[in-house]
Protein backbone atom coordinates (compact mmCIF):
# COMPACT_ATOMS: atom_id res chain seq x y z
CA UNK A 1 0.00 0.00 0.00
CA UNK A 2 1.45 3.30 -1.01
CA UNK A 3 0.84 6.37 1.10
CA UNK A 4 2.49 9.72 1.59
CA UNK A 5 5.57 10.54 -0.42
CA UNK A 6 8.08 13.19 0.44
CA UNK A 7 7.07 16.13 -1.80
CA UNK A 8 10.49 16.31 -3.41
CA UNK A 9 12.77 13.32 -3.89
CA UNK A 10 16.38 14.39 -3.54
CA UNK A 11 18.65 12.73 -6.12
CA UNK A 12 22.39 12.71 -6.66
CA UNK A 13 23.21 13.78 -3.11
CA UNK A 14 26.67 13.20 -1.71
CA UNK A 15 26.70 11.67 1.78
CA UNK A 16 26.75 13.82 4.86
CA UNK A 17 28.07 13.53 8.43
CA UNK A 18 26.11 11.44 10.91
CA UNK A 19 25.81 11.68 14.69
CA UNK A 20 24.19 9.56 17.39
CA UNK A 21 20.92 10.98 18.66
CA UNK A 22 19.48 9.21 21.65
CA UNK A 23 18.10 10.68 24.86
CA UNK A 24 20.99 12.04 26.94
CA UNK A 25 23.67 10.47 24.74
CA UNK A 26 26.49 12.55 23.27
CA UNK A 27 27.34 12.15 19.59
CA UNK A 28 29.54 9.18 18.78
CA UNK A 29 32.75 10.46 17.14
CA UNK A 30 32.90 7.29 15.06
CA UNK A 31 29.65 8.28 13.40
CA UNK A 32 30.75 11.73 12.23
CA UNK A 33 32.71 10.63 9.19
CA UNK A 34 31.77 12.19 5.87
CA UNK A 35 30.30 9.70 3.42
CA UNK A 36 31.23 10.21 -0.21
CA UNK A 37 30.74 6.64 -1.37
CA UNK A 38 27.23 7.07 -2.76
CA UNK A 39 25.81 9.65 -5.14
CA UNK A 40 22.42 8.07 -5.88
CA UNK A 41 20.67 7.90 -2.51
CA UNK A 42 17.12 9.28 -2.45
CA UNK A 43 14.36 9.95 0.06
CA UNK A 44 11.66 7.36 -0.51
CA UNK A 45 8.17 6.39 0.63
CA UNK A 46 8.15 5.40 4.31
CA UNK A 47 5.47 2.77 3.70
CA UNK A 48 7.15 1.09 0.73
CA UNK A 49 7.15 -2.23 2.59
CA UNK A 50 3.50 -1.83 3.63
CA UNK A 51 1.14 -0.48 6.30
CA UNK A 52 1.69 -3.09 9.05
CA UNK A 53 -1.60 -2.66 10.92
CA UNK A 54 -3.74 -1.27 8.08
CA UNK A 55 -3.79 1.98 10.07
CA UNK A 56 -6.54 4.42 9.22
CA UNK A 57 -8.82 6.62 11.34
CA UNK A 58 -9.29 4.47 14.44
CA UNK A 59 -8.33 6.04 17.78
CA UNK A 60 -6.25 2.94 18.53
CA UNK A 61 -4.71 2.62 15.06
CA UNK A 62 -4.54 6.14 13.63
CA UNK A 63 -2.45 6.68 10.49
CA UNK A 64 -0.34 9.77 11.20
CA UNK A 65 1.95 10.86 8.38
CA UNK A 66 4.86 13.29 8.46
CA UNK A 67 7.37 14.03 5.70
CA UNK A 68 10.00 12.43 7.97
CA UNK A 69 8.14 9.25 9.03
CA UNK A 70 4.72 7.58 9.18
CA UNK A 71 3.14 5.98 12.23
CA UNK A 72 0.17 4.15 13.63
CA UNK A 73 -0.73 6.19 16.71
CA UNK A 74 -2.69 4.77 19.64
CA UNK A 75 -4.51 7.54 21.50
CA UNK A 76 -5.44 5.16 24.31
CA UNK A 77 -1.79 4.35 25.00
CA UNK A 78 -0.39 7.83 24.29
CA UNK A 79 2.32 6.25 22.12
CA UNK A 80 2.71 4.97 18.58
CA UNK A 81 1.96 1.33 17.89
CA UNK A 82 4.72 1.52 15.27
CA UNK A 83 6.72 4.10 13.34
CA UNK A 84 8.02 3.41 9.83
CA UNK A 85 10.72 5.35 8.02
CA UNK A 86 13.12 5.21 5.11
CA UNK A 87 16.79 5.81 5.82
CA UNK A 88 19.51 6.56 3.29
CA UNK A 89 22.40 9.01 3.13
CA UNK A 90 19.96 11.44 1.50
CA UNK A 91 18.36 11.96 4.93
CA UNK A 92 21.50 12.89 6.88
CA UNK A 93 23.54 16.07 7.00
CA UNK A 94 25.08 18.42 9.54
CA UNK A 95 22.00 19.75 11.35
CA UNK A 96 22.55 19.61 15.12
CA UNK A 97 20.21 17.89 17.54
CA UNK A 98 17.31 20.27 18.25
CA UNK A 99 16.15 18.83 21.61
CA UNK A 100 12.80 20.60 21.21
CA UNK A 101 10.59 17.95 22.81
CA UNK A 102 6.97 19.09 22.47
CA UNK A 103 3.37 17.99 22.06
CA UNK A 104 2.25 17.03 18.56
CA UNK A 105 -0.50 19.55 17.88
CA UNK A 106 -1.24 17.98 14.50
CA UNK A 107 -2.89 15.00 16.17
CA UNK A 108 -6.70 15.15 16.26
CA UNK A 109 -7.97 17.54 18.92
CA UNK A 110 -9.94 14.70 20.52
CA UNK A 111 -6.68 12.86 21.34
CA UNK A 112 -4.72 13.59 24.50
CA UNK A 113 -1.57 15.30 23.29
CA UNK A 114 1.31 14.01 25.37
CA UNK A 115 3.47 16.71 26.92
CA UNK A 116 7.22 16.47 27.41
CA UNK A 117 6.67 17.11 31.12
CA UNK A 118 4.53 13.96 31.37
CA UNK A 119 7.77 11.95 31.53
CA UNK A 120 9.43 14.13 34.19
CA UNK A 121 10.46 12.11 37.24
CA UNK A 122 9.08 8.89 35.75
CA UNK A 123 12.38 7.04 35.58
CA UNK A 124 11.93 6.55 31.84
CA UNK A 125 13.58 8.33 28.90
CA UNK A 126 11.57 10.03 26.21
CA UNK A 127 12.64 7.30 23.81
CA UNK A 128 12.63 8.13 20.11
CA UNK A 129 11.14 5.72 17.61
CA UNK A 130 12.56 7.45 14.52
CA UNK A 131 15.93 8.65 15.89
CA UNK A 132 17.11 12.24 15.83
CA UNK A 133 20.35 11.28 14.07
CA UNK A 134 18.42 9.64 11.21
CA UNK A 135 17.03 13.07 10.31
CA UNK A 136 19.83 15.64 10.16
CA UNK A 137 19.48 17.07 6.66
CA UNK A 138 17.38 20.06 7.80
CA UNK A 139 16.28 21.68 11.04
CA UNK A 140 12.66 20.83 10.23
CA UNK A 141 13.55 17.16 9.72
CA UNK A 142 15.42 16.90 13.00
CA UNK A 143 12.83 18.88 14.94
CA UNK A 144 10.06 16.53 13.77
CA UNK A 145 11.70 13.62 15.61
CA UNK A 146 11.21 15.45 18.93
CA UNK A 147 7.43 15.44 18.70
CA UNK A 148 6.06 13.49 21.65
CA UNK A 149 3.99 11.37 19.26
CA UNK A 150 7.34 9.81 18.24
CA UNK A 151 8.21 8.86 21.85
CA UNK A 152 7.73 5.90 24.17
CA UNK A 153 8.64 5.57 27.87
CA UNK A 154 11.92 3.70 27.49
CA UNK A 155 14.26 2.42 30.20
CA UNK A 156 17.52 4.40 30.16
CA UNK A 157 19.98 1.54 29.48
CA UNK A 158 17.65 0.17 26.79
CA UNK A 159 17.49 3.55 25.06
CA UNK A 160 21.00 4.86 25.63
CA UNK A 161 22.94 1.65 25.07
CA UNK A 162 21.13 -1.20 23.31
CA UNK A 163 19.05 0.87 20.90
CA UNK A 164 21.73 3.53 20.48
CA UNK A 165 24.15 0.84 19.34
CA UNK A 166 21.62 -0.54 16.84
CA UNK A 167 20.84 2.96 15.51
CA UNK A 168 24.54 3.68 15.04
CA UNK A 169 24.97 0.38 13.21
CA UNK A 170 22.12 1.24 10.85
CA UNK A 171 23.89 4.44 9.91
CA UNK A 172 27.09 2.55 9.12
CA UNK A 173 25.02 0.52 6.65
CA UNK A 174 23.84 3.62 4.77
CA UNK A 175 27.40 4.95 4.72
CA UNK A 176 28.28 1.75 2.86
CA UNK A 177 25.79 2.56 0.08
CA UNK A 178 22.65 0.89 1.39
CA UNK A 179 19.16 2.18 2.04
CA UNK A 180 17.04 0.86 4.89
CA UNK A 181 13.36 0.49 5.59
CA UNK A 182 12.88 0.53 9.34
CA UNK A 183 9.79 -0.20 11.42
CA UNK A 184 9.95 0.23 15.19
CA UNK A 185 7.19 -0.46 17.66
CA UNK A 186 6.29 -1.55 21.15
CA UNK A 187 3.62 -3.62 22.83
CA UNK A 188 2.51 -5.01 26.18
CA UNK A 189 2.19 -3.22 29.49
CA UNK A 190 4.78 -2.53 32.17
CA UNK A 191 8.48 -1.74 32.13
CA UNK A 192 11.24 -1.13 34.66
CA UNK A 193 12.98 2.24 34.66
CA UNK A 194 15.33 3.92 37.11
CA UNK A 195 12.40 4.58 39.48
CA UNK A 196 11.18 0.98 39.34
CA UNK A 197 8.39 -0.87 37.61
CA UNK A 198 5.53 1.17 36.16
CA UNK A 199 2.63 0.44 33.87
CA UNK A 200 1.49 3.97 33.08
CA UNK A 201 2.56 7.61 33.30
CA UNK A 202 0.60 10.87 33.45
CA UNK A 203 -2.28 9.47 35.49
CA UNK A 204 -2.84 6.62 33.07
CA UNK A 205 -2.66 8.66 29.87
CA UNK A 206 0.60 7.03 28.72
CA UNK A 207 1.18 3.26 28.72
CA UNK A 208 4.66 2.01 29.52
CA UNK A 209 5.38 -0.80 27.03
CA UNK A 210 6.76 -4.15 28.07
CA UNK A 211 8.58 -4.95 24.81
CA UNK A 212 10.28 -2.80 22.17
CA UNK A 213 11.01 -4.14 18.69
CA UNK A 214 12.48 -3.13 15.36
CA UNK A 215 12.59 -4.63 11.85
CA UNK A 216 15.18 -3.40 9.33
CA UNK A 217 15.22 -4.27 5.63
CA UNK A 218 18.66 -3.66 4.06
CA UNK A 219 18.95 -2.98 0.33
CA UNK A 220 21.66 -1.48 -1.88
CA UNK A 221 20.59 1.98 -3.06
CA UNK A 222 18.23 1.70 -6.00
CA UNK A 223 14.61 1.97 -7.14
CA UNK A 224 11.56 -0.28 -7.11
CA UNK A 225 12.51 -1.25 -3.58
CA UNK A 226 9.73 -3.64 -2.49
CA UNK A 227 10.17 -5.62 -5.70
CA UNK A 228 13.92 -5.86 -5.09
CA UNK A 229 13.49 -7.73 -1.80
CA UNK A 230 14.50 -11.35 -2.36
CA UNK A 231 14.95 -14.42 -0.21
CA UNK A 232 18.61 -13.39 0.27
CA UNK A 233 17.83 -9.81 1.40
CA UNK A 234 19.15 -9.07 4.87
CA UNK A 235 16.33 -8.45 7.34
CA UNK A 236 17.20 -7.67 10.96
CA UNK A 237 14.49 -8.21 13.59
CA UNK A 238 15.15 -7.29 17.22
CA UNK A 239 12.85 -7.54 20.26
CA UNK A 240 13.98 -6.31 23.67
CA UNK A 241 12.50 -6.06 27.17
CA UNK A 242 11.82 -2.51 28.37
CA UNK A 243 14.07 -2.84 31.36
CA UNK A 244 17.19 -1.48 33.01
CA UNK A 245 18.52 -5.05 33.17
CA UNK A 246 19.45 -5.39 29.54
CA UNK A 247 22.58 -6.19 27.56
CA UNK A 248 24.10 -3.36 25.56
CA UNK A 249 24.54 -5.82 22.68
CA UNK A 250 21.47 -5.62 20.42
CA UNK A 251 22.60 -8.73 18.57
CA UNK A 252 21.63 -10.93 21.50
CA UNK A 253 17.98 -9.90 21.07
CA UNK A 254 17.62 -10.88 17.42
CA UNK A 255 14.49 -12.80 16.52
CA UNK A 256 12.30 -13.42 13.47
CA UNK A 257 9.81 -11.13 11.80
CA UNK A 258 7.34 -13.98 12.18
CA UNK A 259 7.74 -13.88 15.97
CA UNK A 260 7.12 -10.13 16.11
CA UNK A 261 4.09 -10.49 13.85
CA UNK A 262 2.75 -13.22 16.12
CA UNK A 263 3.15 -10.98 19.18
CA UNK A 264 1.61 -7.89 17.57
CA UNK A 265 -0.83 -9.15 14.96
CA UNK A 266 0.83 -7.00 12.29
CA UNK A 267 1.82 -7.85 8.71
CA UNK A 268 5.14 -6.06 8.63
CA UNK A 269 6.29 -6.54 5.04
CA UNK A 270 2.94 -6.84 3.30
CA UNK A 271 4.11 -5.22 0.03
CA UNK A 272 6.79 -7.88 -0.44
CA UNK A 273 5.72 -10.94 -2.40
CA UNK A 274 4.24 -13.63 -0.17
CA UNK A 275 6.72 -16.25 -1.36
CA UNK A 276 9.65 -14.03 -0.37
CA UNK A 277 8.00 -13.07 2.92
CA UNK A 278 7.64 -16.70 3.93
CA UNK A 279 11.42 -17.15 3.70
CA UNK A 280 12.88 -13.91 5.03
CA UNK A 281 10.39 -13.55 7.89
CA UNK A 282 11.34 -16.95 9.29
CA UNK A 283 15.08 -16.19 9.50
CA UNK A 284 17.05 -14.91 12.47
CA UNK A 285 19.72 -12.51 11.22
CA UNK A 286 23.26 -13.74 11.74
CA UNK A 287 25.11 -10.83 10.15
CA UNK A 288 27.61 -8.45 11.78
CA UNK A 289 26.53 -6.16 14.60
CA UNK A 290 29.08 -3.39 14.17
Amino acid sequence: MKHLYRPLLLALLMGFGVSCSVEDVAPDPAMTQTNTSNATATQDNHLTMGNPSAAGTSYSNYLHSKPQFVMSYNSYRGTPNWVSWHLSSAWVGSTPRQDDFRADTSLPSSFYRVQSSDYTGSGFDRGHNCPSADRTLTVADNSATFLMSNMIPQAGPNNQQTWANLENYCRTLINAGNELYIIMGSYGVGGTGSAGYKETLAAGKITVPNRIWKVIVVLPNGTGDAARVTTSTRVIAVNTPNSTSISSSWGSYRTTVDAIESATGYNLLSNVSSSVQSVIEAKVDAGPTQ
